[in-house]
């Protein structure tokens, strides 16, 4: 684990976004958000991301996560 790779996901009420930062070099992923399980399309884009980027969840130092769902509603 390192700090310097973050991971960030933002649940809105159509999509969620993914994006995975190591160094100088991101990636980033979007996918459909799941309302009825919202961890179902976080996990989906997190493993786009990892795949783009060759590394593991082992590999996250920060973790970051934000939603509108909640003011969607």
């Amino acid at each position: 684990m390192r700090n310097d790779i973050k991971l960030a996901a933002d649940i809105g009420g159509t999509f969620t976004d993914i994006v995975l930062e190591s160094g100088k070099k991101r990636w980033s992923g979007k996918v459909l958000t799941t309302t009825h399980a919202p961890e179902l399309g976080v996990i989906e884009g997190i493993g786009l991301v990892l795949e783009q980027s060759g590394l593991k969840t082992s590999d996250v130092g920060v973790f970051i996560h934000g939603t509108t769902l909640a003011t969607n509603a």
